[in-house]
């Protein structure tokens, strides 16, 4: 899984693209049904996500994205209902 940053997207269209970290790849395409959740999709300017790249017929594309806050909070929920599964 890579991680990187949103160099933009638009709401209204539906797609944008994101920038990886340490990868001279150029901008990865990302559409709003790879993004990993409920409800209403989109991403931010900036926002930092992780991803797996793909590549498509007009070059990389993102899926499975995440916001790497959300990601980090899962991981950190996960990790309490595990110390509390090994204490009961």
């Amino acid at each position: 899984m890579a991680s990187g940053k949103v160099k933009w997207f638009n709401n209204a269209k539906g797609f944008g693209f994101l920038i990886a970290d340490g990868k001279e790849m150029g901008d990865i395409f990302a559409h709003y049904s790879q993004i990993v959740g409920e409800g209403y999709k989109s991403l931010k300017a900036n926002d930092r996500v992780l991803f797996d790249i793909i590549e498509g017929p007009k070059g990389p594309h993102a899926c499975s994205i995440r916001s790497e806050a959300n990601a980090t909070q899962a991981t950190g929920a996960q990790a309490h209902t595990q110390q509390d599964t090994v204490k009961a």
